[in-house]
Parts: structure tokens; sequence; C-alpha cells
């Protein structure tokens, strides 16, 4: 299932345009959470589960809570919701529960993303909150697993125009379009120009901001490989990948080849 023409200028279109020419070669090689996603498996799993978000009542505009430990379940689960024409509403994974439930009554958020280790946080704060279903990246007690999403039968996606269609709300309420993630994108982009050559090491981890988001869409719009790990890993996995771009505390790329 191919993302359709109708999404044209929007943050799918941008990032996965290009994905199943692209084929089998990694896209995403998450360290934390032991997953290798090649561009193919990527763009087909979001949109597959795109379409079961839909097939499962989830409508354009609807405000979507993404609660997750691993940079793969935070890629996964935005896109899903970016296709599924839902809003994306990031929350930082160090939340206890009281200020997960207050941030998700003041999106109204109406589904949550998790992943089984959140599992039990998320199922407790969307009881205090008007989320209908918590969608789990894995096998968590009271939640629907992710995998469910992508065996229902498949449905069109909403048609979207980038300009009007918000795509994230954040912590504060402040609400961006398609086309301003996009720019968010391209500004992160100014100091290194990434190209299909570049390999960049993230040690950005899945918080309430667009930080990793857009670092993630901006490297697959341009065929890089993004590999993500902890802080104390950056010298050894550096060598490992051949690194040429590296992430900085203060929300910049650095390229060191």
């Amino acid at each position: 299932m191919k993302p359709s023409a109708s999404t044209t200028g929007t943050v799918i279109h941008e990032v996965f345009r290009r994905a199943y020419e692209r084929g089998d070669r990694p896209a995403l090689i998450d360290l934390r959470g032991g997953q290798v996603y090649g561009y193919r498996k990527l763009v087909t799993e979001v949109t597959r589960a795109a379409s079961g978000l839909v097939r499962r009542g989830a409508r354009r505009d609807q405000v979507v809570g993404v609660h997750v430990s691993t940079a793969g379940a935070q890629t996964l689960a935005t896109h899903t919701v970016l296709a599924s024409g839902g809003v994306v509403a990031p929350i930082d994974q160090a939340l206890d529960v009281p200020d997960l439930v207050k941030l998700l009554r003041e999106c109204d958020a109406r589904a949550l993303f998790t992943s089984p280790d959140l599992a039990e946080r998320a199922v407790l704060a969307a009881e205090e909150s008007r989320v209908r279903q918590v969608i789990s990246l894995g096998p968590a007690l009271d939640t629907i697993d992710f995998r469910t999403l992508l065996t229902l039968e498949p449905t069109a996606l909403p048609v979207l125009d980038a300009k009007s269609q918000d795509a994230f709300v954040l912590p504060g309420g402040r609400r961006l379009a398609h086309t301003e993630l996009l720019a968010t994108m391209a500004e992160l982009d100014l100091g290194v120009r990434l190209a299909e050559s570049d390999v960049v090491l993230s040690t950005w981890r899945p918080d309430g901001g667009l930080g990793l988001p857009a670092l993630i869409g901006l490297a697959v719009s341009r065929g890089a490989l993004v590999v993500t790990t902890g802080p104390g890993d950056v010298p050894g996995t550096s060598h490992d990948f051949s690194v040429t771009v590296l992430t900085c505390p203060d929300g910049t790329l650095e390229r060191i080849g």
C-alpha cells in the first residue's frame, strides 16, 4: 500500500516518496530498541498501520499522543498518525501519570501510542482522559498491539492539505502544519546537507519536542541511514558504522566525515 497522490507536499510524501525504490537498504537502526528498518519495510508498515488506524475509527485532525521510549517506536507511531490524517502530540517518556493525564487532557487526545515498558503508565493515564484506545509497539496488557493494525482490511487514507493540515501539537498548545514541520527539517539540514551516503548517529531520545522526529524524517527523505544509541556509546558506534554526522546537545547536527 503506497502513499496516495493526495499526500503531495505533506510530511509523508516528502519523507517516503522514494522509499520503495530504495528497497531493503537500512533507513533506521535503533540500537536501544533492537530493531532495523529498511526503507520498504518502514513505509509499508506505516501506510498499512495508518489504514488500520482509520479502520479503527481514527478521524482526520484527531490528536494522538506518542509516549514511547525508543526512536524506532516513535518513528512508526509518528508517521502512522500523520498518514492517517491525525495530529501527533509527542510526549516525554519521563512524565509520570498525573503529568501525562494533564497533557492528554490539554491536547484532547483520543488515542495513545506507547511502548511495552511504558504501557502500564499509558493505560492508567488513558483511564483519566478522553483517550479511547492505547496502541502498544509490542504486546502489553490492556492495549492494542500495533501489529493488529497491519492485519486489517486496507482502506483509503485521507486527502490532506499540507498547508492547512496540522501535523504536530506541542506541549503548551503550539500547532505546526505539515509545511511547518518540513521547514523545521530543512532548517536542521542547513549546516550539514545530508546525502544518501551519510550515516547519522543520534543520541537524542523521544521527548515532547520535534528534534528526533525532524531528524529521522530529514534523513529518510534524503536516503541516509540513522543509527540511534545512548550517549555513552558514541565513540565505538561511530567507528562501527562509519558515522559522518552526529547529533549535538544543542539540537543541531555536526558533520564529522
